[in-house]
C-alpha cells in the first residue's frame, strides 16, 4: 500500500509540473507524508525529473527551505 502512495505522489508531481508554485506545494506535502526511505527515493527521482525542467529547477533552487533543508541543491 505504501508503494502505491509513493507512485501516486510521483504522478501528481508530474501533472502539476507546469506550475512551479503548485509543484513546490505538492512536493512539500509529499515530503511530509512519505517515510524516510521514500524521501530519499523522491530526492533521486526529483534530480532526474528536473534534468528536463530547467525553469522548474531554477525556481526550486531559489525557493524557501522546508524541513530545514533546501528543496533542490544548486548544481
Amino acid at each position: 500500500m505504501a508503494r502505491a502512495f509513493y507512485n501516486y505522489t510521483l504522478t501528481i508531481l508530474e501533472k502539476v509540473s507546469f506550475n512551479p508554485e503548485l509543484f513546490k506545494k505538492e512536493l512539500e506535502k509529499a515530503y511530509q507524508s512519505l517515510l524516510p526511505y521514500e524521501r530519499a527515493e523522491l530526492k533521486i527521482w526529483l534530480q532526474n525529473f528536473l534534468l528536463h525542467k530547467p525553469k522548474l529547477k531554477l525556481y526550486l533552487q531559489q525557493a524557501d527551505k522546508f524541513e530545514g533543508q533546501k528543496i533542490v541543491e544548486a548544481s
